[in-house]
């Protein structure tokens, strides 16, 4: 059976945290963005807010902030990731969006990696993000320095999965 683009992108994709030097387009952040904006949010609420960071001096700034990734320094552009935490799926609204981004990036040939590690308050005040925004993260993008291979190290379907009740594995062929 032949997979499908999507289900390529997903089983292939890697985070990755190394760039090269090579600019993203234009249009090719917005479409991430796009994707992004695309995503279900709870309710439809579409609470969640992109903030794009690409240039090299914000982007060391950023790395700078960060506790877990200094890497985005070498990145060719960030997105900060907020939404209102006024909403309790407000986490999980934000991982759908950031999915998005990261799948969109994979096919275009842009790599990426998140960072959940900053020091908030530095972040929010440098950003002016206002209350009830919650930052839930910020994802690096660019072009990888060498050619990827999406090779994923996984556990198997059957020890991360169950059906009808936890600890029934669930089986490859139904009886």
């Amino acid at each position: 059976m032949a997979l499908s683009s999507v289900t390529n992108v997903i089983r292939t994709k890697l985070d990755v945290r190394t760039f090269s030097p090579k600019e993203v387009s234009w249009e090719d952040k917005l479409a991430i963005l796009d994707a992004a904006r695309m995503a279900g949010s709870g309710m439809n609420s579409q609470h969640w807010r992109f903030i794009l960071i690409d240039k090299k001096e914000d982007l060391q700034k950023l790395a700078d902030i960060s506790l877990t990734g200094r890497w985005v320094s070498g990145s060719n552009f960030a997105v900060v990731v907020l939404t209102d935490s006024r909403y309790a799926w407000h986490l999980l609204d934000a991982g759908r969006a950031i999915t998005n981004m990261m799948l969109e990036a994979w096919s275009r040939g842009i790599v990426s990696c998140i960072c959940t590690g900053y020091n908030e308050e530095a972040l929010r005040s440098w950003l002016k993000i206002p209350q009830p925004y919650a930052i839930a993260g910020f994802i690096g993008f660019g072009y990888p320095v060498k050619r990827i291979i999406g090779k994923k190290n996984r556990l198997p379907l059957e020890q991360v999965a169950f059906h009808g009740k936890f600890g029934e594995p669930i089986k490859r062929q139904r009886s």
